[in-house]
């Protein structure tokens, strides 16, 4: 199984301001953007799924609908796919928010919720019941299509299903943490551009382990 995650393009936000759950606009056009990712994703040969899924934020919805018209996908949001909720710390400029806080916030990154909304165990704990959820679905899609006998005439592959997700930095690494059993801490140092795409696979026949195949595409 293939799971590629995308990450929105570039919004229409100043620098330095939190905006995790905040359903901010896009800085440029969806529809190009979503072509400038089809070409991507194919000089990549990333497997083609049978639909895309999306956070619900605008910056990713109107982008995975693109994407997904284009390849004639079907598109399902899953709202466990939004951005973290930085509660009173959404659109604030960072450099605007109290030491203090921010201080307390590190120094217990999983569970400290200075900002009054999500902690990061209950963000990440959410995003696995996501990514456990479309697993399932897929490699149901999958049986049933074998069980069918179809394979070439369906965009899915039914030895190798693949899921497109379009979602946020934040969950794109809590999802690799997950995955590759890495310190979420470790994770979000690890460089992710706008619009780059994380690319990890499992394969049952193996150890049944994920595996990175690609990371900031």
């Amino acid at each position: 199984m293939d799971l590629v995650l995308i990450r929105h393009p570039a919004v229409a936000v100043p620098a330095g301001v939190c905006y995790g759950r905040s359903d901010v606009a896009l800085a440029g056009d969806p529809d190009a953007a979503a072509a400038d990712l089809g070409r991507r994703l194919a000089a990549l040969r990333a497997p083609l799924p049978r639909w895309v899924v999306t956070s619900p934020l605008a910056r990713c919805a109107r982008v995975a609908a693109a994407l997904a018209d284009a390849h004639g996908l079907d598109l399902h949001a899953d709202a466990r796919l939004a951005e973290l909720d930085f509660g009173a710390w959404e659109l604030c400029a960072w450099d605007a928010i109290a030491r203090d806080q921010l201080d307390a916030w590190a120094a217990d990154l999983l569970h400290a919720r200075a900002h009054g909304g999500e902690s990061v165990a209950q963000f990440a704990a959410r995003v696995g019941a996501a990514v456990d959820a479309l697993v399932g679905r897929v490699s149901g899609d999958a049986g049933a299509a074998t069980a069918r006998g179809v394979g070439a005439s369906v965009a899915i592959n039914p030895v190798a299903p693949a899921i497109w997700a379009v979602t946020h930095s934040g969950v794109m690494r809590a999802i690799a943490s997950r995955a590759l059993d890495v310190p979420l801490a470790r994770a979000m140092r690890w460089p992710l551009e706008m619009a780059a795409i994380v690319w990890l696979r499992v394969d049952p026949r193996d150890d049944g382990g994920w595996r990175l195949v690609r990371w900031n595409a």
